[in-house]
């Protein structure tokens, strides 16, 4: 009789073992088909947005804004690269939003008429559904790097995208950052980050140090987008023409450098605040330029110094903020 009752509690608890051991199971493998289900539906997704990506080398469209001045400028600086100018002008005329593109020449002698017919042609060949990019060359007597910050008249847009020749970003990238420019249109809202420091090294706070792309990457930080890749408002340009200290103008034009910085104290000191950094892919396609050349460093520093002690102060704002899109991007 005992024994009988042995057996069958024997029975009983391995009823039970093997009723939990196949519940367990049950949920692992429920757990398992979750997982899998949702790594496919992600794939799926993620495999469309691929697709779309490869055939049309475009994000999802933003919705285009009928009143030009909802839309933004080109204002290209230029010198004796006309390869490089063409391959530019051909990539952005196709950005959705860009409304003109005007062309900064500081070279003693016009554009040739075979360079113009080339570039007007181009632009014409991008126009689609009514849409027109305006081209215009801006002639300057001078050869000045201020040039590219001269108040120009018919400039129909608020929102002015300054950009060298030999810089390439995705029509996306541009109509992100114009975007995020639009949300802080007081703003410089750039590619390209810098940063400056104050010189612990010879122990005076008044003196400060440039600190070029790896200063960011380094410490995360950063209070000046450059001109070469940026939106700011086209005020900024009779500002810089006919307000900042002369002192500053005549600097750059002898030096031919530090224009960029000038245009980032300019904006600085008139608002307080920061600029934007966007993250974007930049295809550079010349040369290098004189950030290559040795002393480039100590020569941005003497500008910054010099800039600051013009302001009396450092106008230059810190900020650790960076836009991203997360449309193209896994993590963000």
């Amino acid at each position: 009789m005992r024994g009988s009752c042995w057996l069958n509690r024997r029975i009983e608890q391995r009823f039970r073992l093997l009723a939990i051991s196949t519940v367990k199971s049950a949920k692992i493998k429920l757990l398992l088909f979750c997982c899998v289900a949702l790594t496919l539906l992600a794939f799926s997704s993620t495999g469309s947005s691929f697709l779309l990506w490869n055939n049309t080398n475009q994000t999802p469209q933003i919705p285009s804004f009928t009143d030009s001045r909802k839309g933004y400028s080109i204002v290209m600086n230029t010198w004796k690269r006309y390869d490089l100018l063409k391959q530019s002008i051909k990539h952005y005329s196709s950005c959705p939003r860009l409304e003109s593109v005007h062309i900064v020449w500081s070279e003693p002698n016009p554009p040739s008429e075979s360079l113009l017919k080339y570039l007007h042609h181009v632009v014409k060949s991008k126009s689609r559904d009514g849409r027109y990019v305006k081209l215009r060359f801006d002639i300057n007597t001078e050869d000045s790097l201020n040039n590219r910050f001269k108040e120009i008249k018919d400039l129909e847009t608020d929102a002015v995208f300054s950009i060298d020749d030999d810089v390439i970003f995705p029509c996306s990238s541009v109509e992100f950052a114009f975007d995020v420019w639009q949300s802080a249109p007081d703003a410089m809202v750039g590619f390209v980050p810098r940063v400056h420091w104050v010189d612990s090294l010879n122990g005076d706070s008044n003196k400060f140090r440039y600190g070029g792309w790896w200063s960011v990457w380094w410490t995360g930080t950063y209070s000046m987008v450059l001109s070469k890749a940026a939106f700011f408002h086209k005020k900024y340009f009779s500002l810089y023409t006919n307000e900042m200290p002369s002192s500053i103008r005549e600097f750059v034009t002898k030096n031919r450098n530090c224009e960029d910085i000038a245009m980032s104290f300019l904006v600085a000191n008139a608002t307080g605040a920061p600029p934007l950094w966007v993250k974007g892919k930049i295809y550079e396609i010349g040369s290098t330029g004189i950030s290559s050349l040795g002393g480039h460093s100590e020569r941005r520093s003497d500008c910054v110094n010099i800039f600051t002690s013009v302001y009396g102060r450092m106008p230059l704002v810190y900020t650790s903020v960076k836009a991203v899109d997360s449309r193209n991007v896994w993590f963000w």
